[in-house]
């Protein structure tokens, strides 16, 4: 075989093809952004800085990633792109150089009950070949190892056309699957309490049901009045057997009411159908209350919680099932994997040995495959999203990240740090949306906006290296070498929390005091268990001792298109009032949602088309502009505002609004000053609850929630999402907290948070079964001086000592 050689001694000019080497943006006007103009090198990491709210990711993702993936999609047929989000254009006068994108967001995976980490990665789907290939005793195909496939079985005659006639031939058909045939693949199974259900000294008729949304007033009462099975006006307690059995367990049965054909099933399989097949975090609050109470959860007694058929079990590789295969941490698993020696399914092993492998370098080896994906952070569901591109062939791809280092210990950003730069290593364009400076440090260019945040953004302020930024004299890079100073004096706690033998996940019958009416920061490596100490052993102790616990996450907010901040935290009811009475008419009219909505699109502000088979369109309502509201509600003003211009109003503008003359509402002021307390004085106070991030979402809560009076405030990474100039105001909140008598308790990773604590935690050493425990309990001084943990030689160096 022969290779080619070249024998031109001189470089080739430049080929056209080449020249294409930079992403240009003209006039981008999405959002804040104000006719952004922009070159983005290719092949190269970019770093997007600036501070909340300045108009990141309305370049990054709502222009640069959203016509992207709109032009992709237009590649599609008609009838595929029916089944795609509608992507409009955005507002950009020229975009040229785009390559394909790739969003790697930290949206929360799917919290379907039968949704794992192995199912929502290929590890799973790998597992079921391996196994239904080296497996003994072979019991089938990979679907005889999946906990989605129930086992089937049937038979019956089928007609067969021979000829000029045809003959009726008897088939049996069978499916062997993998689900546990007593909880369904669920892994647990559910035990009602009946006292939780109806109160058996009431008749129905009385309101003896308990449960949310069985009135006798409506449909419920009419199918339990009409259907002749009990009386209702009896008391439940006097009901004979038959009676209570076709209360609570009667199979759905057709009945005739009031001359309608309806069905009348009891309330147990009626409530497992309706309330206890779902997600308990996929719940309304009032019906997950109510689940909570009247359910108790156990591991099913047939499968021991692994959601797999006996015979799935009982076929193993050396000794391990596939069940023992996805319990192991993935670590362990990848170790296992690799000693497989089987030449018939080597290219499988060498797949999957490479995804596991990958699971371990992006530092989530603590996991393991049969881990619900809807218990992911927003962080490890990205990196679990990452893990799919690692091992990819594509190149010249625009990859874009949404803040990769969130929920990440300083130890772990190094690691993050190398994947990033090895994307771009291999030929691709690597677009990172974030705030920490160590990750900042490593861009090949930095682009900067601000230079405030809101109606006060949208501009590039810098464009460059991390060296002029520091120079720069922008907000970033002003605060870009700021470090926190260690508590000279530290507060004196009032009381302890006791948690002892605390074991949920990898914890290791963990005895702690947690000081109370101190700022208290819980913090570890991921993986180590801190989330596993706050929000399960510390909350259930909280409860048993009487203190109101209030837990703010950064999970997503319930509501539709129509919820706003406004909306949310109740400011729309003092403002809707307000305008009422100053104007002599009725409050509802100032609602988009109630008699002020504009006819044309019932108060959505535009007008969806769907148009079959292709995709549907979204436009602005003619007739209220987008306003939402009637023109004559338009006409009633407060202070010389209308209610649309009012909730177009930042949270800033809003509180001096409301704050003084005639628009003086003392009611909205409080809760837009707790809005502006926590960081958000750059929202719009009308704009979509769906467009928040994380850390903006929990910011939100943690605003609604200082109104309560709870006396512990547990707070999930509250420096999510914050620039650097923004952690100061978050540190001045906790104090002002702490302050007024709270407990607080921050899970953090930001060295700025741990520098100000009173007291840390610090969990370890290590991640899943090589974590777990405390490894440090003290003031930040004596972490530092002990520099016994990686936190403490993180702080340490973080703090300059």
């Amino acid at each position: 075989m022969s290779t080619a050689t070249r024998t031109d001694t001189q470089s080739p000019a430049l080929h056209v093809a080449d020249s294409h080497d930079l992403i240009r943006v003209h006039g981008a006007r999405v959002n804040n952004l104000k006719d952004v103009s922009i070159e983005i090198p290719k092949r190269r990491l970019t770093v997007f800085t600036g501070v909340s709210g300045s108009g990141k990711s309305s370049l990054v993702f709502g222009t640069i990633a959203a016509e992207s993936q709109r032009l992709i999609n237009e590649t599609y047929s008609a009838f595929v792109q029916g089944f795609m989000p509608t992507l409009a254009r955005p507002e950009v006068d020229v975009l040229e150089g785009l390559t394909t994108a790739i969003i790697v967001d930290q949206q929360r995976m799917g919290a379907d009950t039968r949704s794992t980490v192995g199912t929502a990665t290929d590890a799973n789907a790998m597992l079921r070949i391996l196994f239904s290939r080296l497996g003994e005793p072979h019991i089938g195909s990979p679907k005889a190892f999946a906990f989605n496939v129930p086992s089937v079985r049937a038979s019956g005659a089928i007609t067969v056309d021979r000829g000029a006639g045809s003959k009726a031939v008897k088939k049996t058909f069978s499916v062997t699957g993998g689900m546990c045939p007593r909880c369904e693949g669920r892994g647990t199974v559910s035990d009602i309490d009946l006292t939780q259900l109806y109160d058996d000294s009431k008749s129905l008729n009385e309101g003896a049901l308990t449960i949310p949304g069985y009135s006798m007033d409506g449909w419920y009462g009419r199918i339990f009045g009409g259907s002749g099975f009990f009386d209702p006006d009896k008391p439940i307690r006097t009901f004979t057997k038959r009676e209570l059995h076709d209360l609570l367990h009667k199979e759905p049965t057709k009945i005739k009411v009031d001359g309608i054909n309806l069905t009348y099933e009891g309330l147990i399989p009626k409530i497992q159908k309706s309330m206890l097949s779902k997600d308990i975090d996929a719940l309304q609050p009032h019906i997950r209350a109510f689940v909570e109470r009247a359910t108790t959860f156990t591991s099913c007694p047939e499968c021991d919680g692994t959601r797999l058929s006996e015979g799935a079990r009982s076929s193993r590789i050396g000794g391990i099932n596939i069940a023992d295969a996805c319990a192991m941490q993935i670590s362990d698993l990848a170790t296992w994997v690799s000693g497989l020696d089987e030449p018939s399914v080597a290219p499988l092993l060498a797949t999957l040995r490479g995804t596991l492998d990958s699971f371990v370098e992006i530092g989530l080896g603590y996991l393991s495959l049969d881990r619900p994906s809807g218990t992911l952070s927003g962080g490890e569901a990205q990196r679990v999203k990452m893990i799919r591109h690692l091992g990819s062939s594509l190149t010249d791809t625009t990859y874009v990240f949404d803040e990769p280092t969130t929920g990440l210990h300083p130890h772990d950003i190094e690691r993050m740090n190398g994947l990033l730069l090895r994307l771009r290593d291999k030929g691709n364009t690597v677009l990172v949306v974030e705030h920490k400076p160590e990750t900042i440090a490593i861009a090949d260019h930095v682009v900067d906006l601000g230079p405030g945040a809101g109606t006060a953004g949208g501009a590039v302020c810098f464009e460059g290296t991390v060296e002029g930024l520091r120079t720069g004299g922008t907000v970033t890079g002003r605060h870009f070498d700021d470090r926190a100073a260690l508590k000279e004096k530290v507060r004196t706690p009032n009381g302890a929390l006791e948690i002892r033998g605390a074991s949920a996940h990898n914890l290791r019958d963990v005895d702690v005091d947690i000081p109370l009416g101190v700022l208290v920061v819980v913090t570890g490596v991921a993986g180590s268990g801190k989330s596993s100490l706050v929000h399960g052993s510390l909350r259930q102790r909280s409860g048993a001792a009487g203190e109101g616990v209030v837990s703010i996450d950064q999970g997503a907010i319930r509501g539709s298109r129509r919820s706003n901040p406004a909306t949310y935290t109740g400011l729309l009811d003092p403002i809707r009032k307000a305008f009422a009475k100053a104007n002599g008419v009725k409050p509802a009219l100032f609602s988009a949602n109630s008699e002020g909505a504009c006819p044309s699109c019932n108060g959505a502000g535009v007008l969806y088309t769907d148009l079959a088979m292709m995709a549907g369109v979204a436009t602005t309502c003619e007739e209220c502009e987008g306003k939402r509201f009637q023109a004559a509600v338009l006409d009633y003003h407060l202070g010389g505002r209308d209610i649309s211009e009012v909730l177009a109003m930042s949270v800033t503008e809003a509180e001096r609004f409301f704050g003084e003359g005639e628009a003086k509402t003392p009611a909205a002021h409080r809760i837009l000053a707790r809005l502006a307390d926590v960081g958000l004085g750059y929202l719009t106070i009308g704009q979509a609850l769906t467009t928040l991030s994380g850390g903006e979402r929990q910011r939100l809560k943690l605003a609604t929630h200082m109104a309560e009076k709870g006396g512990v405030y547990v707070l999930d990474e509250p420096t999510t999402g914050l620039h650097l100039a923004d952690v100061e105001q978050l540190l001045g909140l906790l104090d002002r907290l702490v302050d007024s008598g709270k407990s607080v308790i921050v899970v953090e990773h930001h060295q700025a948070v741990m520098a100000h604590a009173d007291w840390i935690i610090d969990l370890g050493p290590g991640a899943g079964h090589d974590g777990g425990q405390i490894v440090f309990e003290g003031t930040p001084t004596d972490l530092v001086a002990a520099r016994s943990t990686l936190t403490g030689e993180h702080l340490a160096a973080y703090v300059g000592s």
